[in-house]
């Protein structure tokens, strides 16, 4: 499948999906600029499994193209030998948005913080994902605004203490993820910045889908917000608390697989013991379910206390994307007649004043 002609240039001729000719290595990826991060920081292992993943792909690094806003994961471009462009605050979808659409030869990426992705940048982050524009947004929430020196975000926890609530936030925290399935996104994922495997797995998923991806990663702050998701790493305190998520499979869980997931007297999902619930009462996950009120039950579980906390795909439906859709439009418009820009500016009813 090749691009529809817009008059740009081809790349060499290259298909939608331009390969490689030879394997690239981790080390292909990582450019010469020094990573800068605080010492211990999440998004060092972030940048890892990124780098590490993208040579999966197949694809030619000057088609991968990754935009960030402002925050300390939009160093991002910095970091990877492949296009890049740091951005400004909360807008990096929308630059996304437009890049995506008129060069259906690359992968576009979006790096983004919770401060700037949820504030700032909200209206850009819904618009972007109910469009289902094929983007691949990556969120790092610590929680907190780190390159500001620590002020309360979007996603801090209510009676969180930090320099901007000294007596403790008294807002309500987003949920990201229902944020995101709300808005209609099509591929809606979670990970740990700690587990390399499982953010690998869902990075790999969410480029494999056509349309609006947003991967929630859970990343720590050493100096402003460390130990936000500890007990989501210590491996007692883990296992009572990850939900993991596999398609086809029950929602079963804790050390044991004591506890399971099943319908709530509402229609929503609640958190059970097996002895209560039973087996024949556990939900089987499937992530394809078009109608967004599973998925978003799923987000629901979890609790600014991660007392119950999914991890992995929630979501992941096929709709047709903006940018085949504006991209087919044109070619339409093309082929019926030839390009007359008055008449487009005119349109159909004009009046003239004396």
């Amino acid at each position: 499948m090749t691009a529809i002609d817009l008059g740009l240039p081809e790349l060499g001729g290259l298909d939608l999906v331009p390969t490689t000719e030879e394997p690239q290595k981790a080390k292909d990826y990582k450019s010469d600029q020094e990573v800068r991060w605080c010492p211990g920081c999440g998004d060092y292992i972030v940048l890892n499994a990124v780098q590490s993943f993208l040579p999966t792909l197949g694809l030619k690094r000057e088609n991968i193209v990754f935009i960030s806003g402002i925050g300390c994961s939009s160093r991002f471009p910095y970091y990877l030998n492949t296009y890049g462009m740091h951005s400004i605050h909360g807008r990096a979808p929308s630059i996304a948005t437009g890049l995506a659409t008129s060069r259906p030869d690359l992968s576009v990426w979006v790096v983004t913080g919770d401060g700037d992705a949820l504030s700032i940048g909200g209206n850009h982050l819904i618009h972007a994902l109910r469009r289902n524009v094929n983007l691949k947004i990556l969120l790092f929430n610590n929680r907190v605004y780190g390159l500001t020196k620590g002020q309360y975000s979007p996603t801090s926890g209510q009676g969180m203490v930090t320099k901007s609530t000294p007596m403790g936030s008294i807002d309500t925290p987003f949920n990201p993820l229902s944020l995101a399935i709300g808005a209609e996104a099509s591929f809606v994922g979670r990970a740990l910045d700690s587990d390399k495997a499982g953010l690998t797995q869902v990075l790999q998923a969410a480029a494999e889908h056509r349309g609006s991806a947003l991967v929630e990663i859970y990343q720590n702050c050493p100096i402003f917000n460390d130990g936000a998701f500890d007990v989501l790493k210590d491996k007692d305190e883990a296992a009572q608390r990850l939900i993991p998520l596999k398609a086809g499979e029950p929602i079963v869980f804790g050390p044991q697989g004591e506890y399971g997931v099943t319908r709530s007297q509402w229609g929503g999902l609640e958190v059970g013991k097996m002895s209560d619930i039973g087996e024949a009462n556990v939900v089987v996950h499937d992530p394809t379910i078009t109608d967004p009120a599973y998925s978003f039950a799923l987000s629901r579980l979890g609790d600014q206390n991660l007392t119950h906390t999914p991890i992995g795909i929630l979501r992941q439906v096929s709709r047709p994307t903006y940018d085949d859709q504006a991209r087919a439009q044109v070619a339409e418009a093309q082929a019926a007649r030839k390009p007359d820009l008055q008449a487009l500016l005119r349109g159909k009813d004009t009046w003239t004043v004396a």
